[in-house]
């Protein structure tokens, strides 16, 4: 077993200092650990894998330059793979509130890289020299963010909204010809079908997969090459282009280095979007969740409409509740994502000069926020849309008391004569058309065909 309470005397260029002696990295990842006791928060699993690729990229470009020996770089690459693939995540151990630049995540990086591939050459490789040749972490801390926010959105996200999206198409396949009342302002209104309220989240759904789409070419630019302000600075000039080449053929993402690297330095224009368009979508998954729960109320005093899947009891003191627990998670969800976003908008406001600030914290908050819809969006269509059922007889019992459904007669007896039935109807607690058949000359047969409720959920003038 190892001794956890054992430690080993590591160097850097500020002295001495100890380090657990199990740790893969060394001191400078130490005095990060030391000086930032803040949160427990580490940066995201998708950072880290983020940082391995890298690592591993430049190791295989710096070969190709002729700047690392085969045996160096081969030991190199096969530590950053490992490191990417999360075989050595318990070693990063720095918090997410450090240095704005996130050097301290870099340098841990490199020290874990160095570590484990010292061994494996069993030659001294070094963090700064080898694993971190060409690079710094004023490059390398954005990249990792363009790489990490763009493989989990393609990856995760993208696949989880197509399936929400699929999901909700299905759902409203089945249910063309079920009317309901619709609502404006939570009052009753004219007629709509199941199939054209859920294909209006549907819609939401698709235009967020588009919004997301037409972001990700900006998130594909990579920071990479620029080094430490943006004039390329200690990278070859070939670098940023073999990087971006070699990124993309391994991981099947477009990538492709920033057309201007004192932007991709100094900003996160491009993560503060891909936040913009998370926030739009969580806006949108609010509405759908909120609907669900208007929908699913009662069973006796709500609208009763839907019947959402009985998940776990609701109440620790009302036996039988059973509450719309998915749609109020997932709107918790798209709570914190909002709130991601601000963060997000103000670290995009800190680029000082040739640096921004705040990576690590916009970091946490983008992959956040991409986790989060992407796993919401699958138990949002696992546990809510796919599973509901309707109460058809309380759609059908809710229409025909509706009086808004004299709306129908105004091209024939105009909307004075219509408004007067409707308030009739509605004190009287009786239907439109025995009201009508009392008040207008229009025969049954007349009225049935006039207020038929599924003919009124498609538009026109019914002559």
């Amino acid at each position: 077993m190892t001794d956890l309470s054992a430690f080993r005397i590591e160097r850097d260029s500020m002295g001495e200092l100890k380090v657990p002696a199990h740790a893969l990295y060394g001191a400078q990842t130490q005095r990060a650990v030391d000086n930032f006791p803040i949160s427990g928060l580490r940066i995201p699993r998708a950072m880290i894998r983020a940082l391995g690729l890298i690592k591993a990229t430049a190791a295989r470009v710096n070969l190709d330059l002729g700047l690392l020996s085969s045996d160096l770089a081969a030991a190199i690459v096969e530590a950053a793979t490992e490191v990417a693939n999360g075989q050595y995540d318990e070693h990063f151990p720095i918090d997410v509130f450090q240095t704005g630049s996130g050097t301290s995540s870099n340098m841990n990086a490199n020290e874990v890289i160095a570590h484990l591939a010292s061994r494996k050459s069993g030659q001294k490789v070094h963090p700064n020299d080898h694993v971190n040749m060409g690079q710094s972490s004023n490059d390398v801390i954005p990249t990792s963010i363009h790489v990490s926010a763009a493989l989990e959105t393609t990856e995760k996200l993208l696949p989880a909204l197509r399936y929400l999206l699929q999901s909700l198409e299905d759902k409203a396949a089945s249910l063309t010809g079920v009317v309901k009342t619709g609502r404006t302002h939570l009052m009753d209104a004219m007629p709509v079908t199941l199939a054209q309220e859920l294909g209006g989240w549907a819609s939401q759904i698709r235009h967020g997969i588009a919004r997301l789409s037409s972001t990700l070419p900006r998130v594909f630019e990579l920071a990479q090459g620029g080094t430490a302000v943006g004039t390329g600075i200690n990278a070859h000039p070939e670098f940023s282009k073999r990087f971006a080449d070699k990124l993309a053929e391994h991981t099947g993402v477009a990538f492709v280095p920033s057309p201007n690297f004192f932007e991709s330095l100094s900003t996160q224009d491009a993560a503060v979007e891909l936040s913009g368009q998370l926030r739009t979508l969580a806006v949108s998954i609010m509405k759908i969740a909120n609907d669900l729960r208007w929908m699913n109320s009662g069973p006796l005093t709500g609208l009763a409409e839907i019947v959402l899947p009985s998940l776990q009891p609701g109440s620790s003191i009302m036996p039988g509740k059973i509450n719309p627990v998915i749609p109020e998670a997932a709107m918790m969800v798209c709570a914190q994502v909002i709130g991601n976003d601000a963060t997000i908008a103000i670290a995009g406001q800190s680029g000082n000069f040739q640096l921004n600030v705040m990576l690590p914290v916009a970091a946490h908050n983008l992959l956040q926020s991409i986790e989060l819809l992407a796993s919401t969006s699958r138990v949002l269509a696992d546990q809510a849309i796919s599973g509901f059922t309707v109460n058809e007889a309380n759609l059908k019992s809710q229409l025909s008391r509706n009086p808004i459904l004299v709306t129908a007669l105004n091209a024939v007896i105009g909307y004075e004569q219509g408004a007067k039935i409707a308030k009739a109807a509605y004190a009287q607690g009786r239907s439109i058309k025995e009201v009508a058949l009392e008040m207008t000359d229009l025969s049954s047969h007349d009225l049935d065909r006039l207020l038929d409720p599924l003919s009124l959920t498609q538009g026109g003038i019914q002559e």
